[in-house]
């Protein structure tokens, strides 16, 4: 569980935040405010995130598990370690390959 404080909050294992769904996505916001929003997502094999846009920069980084990932006309694999960074209006989708564990932090404007 999450310790929030007035200064930082502290996740000591963001897997066990996750419980992955056989079928289906969970996602959770686990951070918000002002500047930022931080969403844990959990997907089960073969589940999809199909294609979109965001109007703010956005990274994903994803924990375990894998995916391919859309970005733009391109698609790469993304495995536990792999880091994405797309800026506002990159039509991008998600389609997990295995049950997956997935960072996704919005960047919010000032």
């Amino acid at each position: 569980m999450p310790h929030p404080s007035a200064t930082y909050t502290h996740i000591p294992d963001l897997l066990a935040e996750v419980n992955v769904p056989t079928d289906g996505i969970l996602s959770r916001t686990i951070f918000s405010d002002d500047r930022s929003k931080i969403v844990l997502f959990g997907f089960g094999a073969g589940q999809e995130l199909s294609e979109h846009t965001s109007s703010m920069p956005a990274t994903l980084q994803f924990l375990s598990g894998g995916a391919d990932v859309g970005l733009g006309d391109d698609t790469v694999q993304a495995r536990p370690g792999t880091f994405i960074h797309m800026p506002p209006g990159l039509p991008h989708s998600v389609r997990a390959t295995a049950p997956t564990v997935m960072v996704l932090t919005l960047f919010r404007g000032e």
